[in-house]
């Protein structure tokens, strides 16, 4: 058995200190890591590129006098809910090519991301969106959106290694329902719903690595990590509007899912005709401790690294006890 986790679904409500717990994971070496917390070198998988893809796809399409396909006004919501499970269906795509050494990497091509959108919505029960475009339209839309998909395909496999061997792969991204929902979250919102769009092969070698804050702290560093005028969105510091924080993040069903495990120390996702036990570990970070980790390795105050540091090693220790509980000790 592998000394580390081999998959870790790194989740949370937006802006809970997801990306800053992976740069202080990363920022230890490789063999002390490992020891402490149980984490191979990384390779990252991402569903907010897809999401800035759609973003801007709906800009192209009003500039050509279309309608939107994908959400409702600049800062409105998804008009397809379902999106969220198309998302993770792409995540599933990416997947299959970064553990096959293989797979050629996905050309930088407008055109093909529809296409794969379309088949990612087919799967979820959405309407297609490019499929009904003439193509002398369809041609004029991937042409406007060339440059952003080749940011897509540099964000995704930019970095992309020759193996996999040796590596923890982290998937990361974030889901919630609307504020005051009851439990359990139904489709398309939660993590119950969501972890089953992905594939099996995923499920069975993921554990879940969840960073804890309340809505009302995600909102609050939500809109203070939002770029300022005339600033790029970028991976760490873009903001999702109001709306979508109110009615897609206002409360997320991690704590159910954990309250009504059968397997102590996991989450029960029911998925291809299966239920998957994944091991859960919940990093605390409702008084945030993460923050700091934006500045330079060289400027980090020391108590708050102590802090941040004995916090995660108990967390991951707490995770990967469970992963052995789960898939045994060899």
């Amino acid at each position: 058995m592998k000394p580390y986790l081999d998959t870790v679904l790194l989740i949370a409500l937006p802006a809970s200190g997801k990306s800053e717990v992976r740069r202080y994971l990363m920022h230890e070496a490789r063999d002390k890591r490992v020891e402490m917390f149980h984490l191979s070198d990384t390779v990252q998988l991402d569903d907010y590129p897809y999401v800035e893809f759609m973003r801007e796809t709906d800009e192209a399409l009003e500039e050509m006098g279309e309608a939107p396909r994908f959400f409702d006004g600049a800062e409105g919501r998804f008009i397809h809910g379902l999106e969220w499970g198309v998302l993770l269906n792409l995540v599933n795509d990416d997947w299959a090519v970064i553990t096959d050494p293989s797979a050629p990497t996905p050309a930088a091509d407008a055109d093909q991301i529809f296409s794969r959108i379309d088949a990612a919505r087919v799967k979820v029960g959405a309407p297609a969106a490019f499929a009904d475009m003439a193509p002398e339209r369809r041609a004029r839309l991937a042409e406007k959106m060339a440059r952003k998909a080749g940011w897509v395909v540099e964000e995704l496999f930019g970095k992309r290694p020759d193996t996999m061997e040796g590596k923890t792969l982290v998937i990361e991204f974030a889901r919630g329902g609307p504020q005051g929902a009851e439990m359990p979250l139904t489709a398309p919102h939660g993590y119950g719903w969501n972890l089953a769009q992905l594939r099996p092969e995923i499920l069975e070698r993921a554990a879940v690595l969840y960073i804890w804050v309340t809505p009302e702290e995600s909102r609050r560093k939500n809109a203070a990590r939002a770029p300022k005028p005339g600033e790029t969105n970028t991976v760490i510091f873009h903001a999702a509007p109001e709306t979508v924080m109110i009615n897609d993040y206002g409360c997320d069903d991690m704590a159910w899912l954990i309250e009504h495990a059968e397997v102590e120390g996991t989450i029960p996702i029911h998925a291809h005709g299966r239920t998957f036990n994944l091991p859960v570990g919940r990093f605390d970070n409702r008084e945030d401790k993460t923050t700091f980790v934006r500045v330079a390795p060289e400027d980090w105050d020391p108590a708050q690294r102590s802090a941040l540091h004995s916090g995660l090693k108990a967390t991951l220790d707490a995770l990967w006890a469970n992963h052995l509980k789960v898939h045994g000790e060899g």
